[in-house]
């Protein structure tokens, strides 16, 4: 898969281009609780503005580019996105709050970007490879992005991270411009903008493959704010980066495993024991290296569950419209994201961190659940239209 035409460059350019996203979350937190001194109820809120934005821009920007191509909506996302970023500490928070909504609808979507270049350079025999290495690629980035943003804005100023962001995503925005990945295969370009409605395309089995997308994101945002609460009761919070070692190693082997595989587990069973393998986790919470190896088996579950998704999202939606068919993707992972941690978070708040992991778990099998009655369980017969010309 590596030896691909541009596959090398690709993976290392995508590597880079999602550091910004992987830090812009901690780095705007910090900013509003610590660098304004409103609080971390002013910075959720900053957050959840911000959270709107992304989701409702991802499927805007995925139009773009089925419509004109890849580097005018790379024009837009990243002045847009560095606007904000650049200017974002000179203005006060009711400024900032009103435009955290424009910051991110403008966000760069370097995770659809990717998405759609691999299914446009891979042939489909060889995509669950690609998309696991991808989701390996996720987790190193997510790895390094937050620990840098946490560096700069403590021992530096938020302001300089928030500069530091926006700096990045330019670096990101002209790469990407420059590089220009291809996002249809040359045998789809005879498609060319042709518009399918959507109502061909966005089938109930698309929409369960979504609701895997946005059930793992809500198992893994409600563990990681779970495992915090948990280090924290038994007074273990410098552990935490330990923790979040483990388990991102223990993800990228997992990934590492579903990509070398022939043939892997369907998304829909690797949903559910992603949740279920969560549920029992609170019962190992005594002490850190416990919930670090507790946590593990549920871990090795989380590349390969994000990686069945998107190769499912690249088999089932036509080439003309991959963009718009990735942004909901995406979107379907923010909206995870902003459900999972203050559901699992109130549940802690008002139990124990046991209860926070069970919840999220059940909520991970009962998605997988949906998604099977939706038929995202069954096998898909790929489309000629999204695969390899017959």
């Amino acid at each position: 898969m590596l030896g691909l035409p541009g596959m090398r460059t690709l993976m290392i350019l995508m590597l880079f281009a999602r550091l910004p996203a992987s830090a812009a979350g901690m780095v705007l937190t910090l900013h509003v609780a610590v660098g304004m001194k409103r609080g971390y109820g002013a910075a959720g809120l900053v957050g959840g503005v911000a959270t709107v934005g992304i989701a409702l821009g991802a499927p805007v920007m995925g139009r773009v580019v089925d419509r004109y191509g890849l580097r005018p909506m790379l024009v837009l996302t990243t002045v847009g996105e560095a606007a904000f970023w650049l200017t974002a500490r000179h203005m006060s928070y009711p400024v900032l709050l009103a435009c955290a909504f424009a910051g991110g609808f403008l966000v760069l979507p370097a995770m659809s970007i990717g998405r759609q270049a691999i299914a446009a350079l891979v042939p489909v025999d060889l995509r669950r490879t690609a998309y696991s290495l991808d989701s390996v690629s996720v987790e190193l980035t997510y790895m390094v992005g937050p620990a840098m943003a946490v560096l700069l804005a403590t021992q530096v100023s938020t302001g300089v991270a928030t500069i530091g962001v926006g700096g990045t995503v330019v670096a990101a925005g002209v790469a990407l411009f420059v590089v220009n990945p291809r996002v249809r295969a040359a045998h789809e370009q005879a498609h060319g903008s042709e518009r399918i409605p959507r109502r061909e395309w966005l089938t109930a089995r698309m929409v369960g493959v979504y609701a895997v997308g946005a059930g793992a994101v809500f198992v893994l945002a409600g563990t990681d704010v779970t495992m915090v609460a948990a280090l924290r009761a038994a007074d273990q919070l410098d552990w935490t980066g330990a923790v979040v070692a483990v388990i991102c190693v223990a993800s990228a082997a997992g990934g590492l495993v579903h990509g070398a595989v022939q043939r892997s587990l369907p998304q829909v069973t690797l949903m559910a024991l992603l949740g279920l393998l969560v549920i029992p986790v609170g019962l190992f919470a005594g002490q850190w290296w416990m919930l670090a190896l507790a946590l593990v088996p549920s871990s090795a579950m989380c590349a390969p569950t994000v990686a069945a998704t998107g190769e499912e999202v690249s088999r089932l939606a036509p080439p003309s419209m991959r963009g718009e068919a990735t942004g909901l993707q995406s979107s379907a992972f923010t909206l995870g994201a902003a459900t999972g941690s203050p559901l699992v978070g109130f549940v802690v708040d008002h139990s124990s961190a046991a209860w926070g992991f069970a919840v999220a778990g059940i909520g991970g099998v009962l998605v997988a659940g949906a998604a099977w009655a939706l038929g995202a369980g069954r096998t898909a017969r790929t489309p000629i239209s999204a695969g390899s010309p017959s």
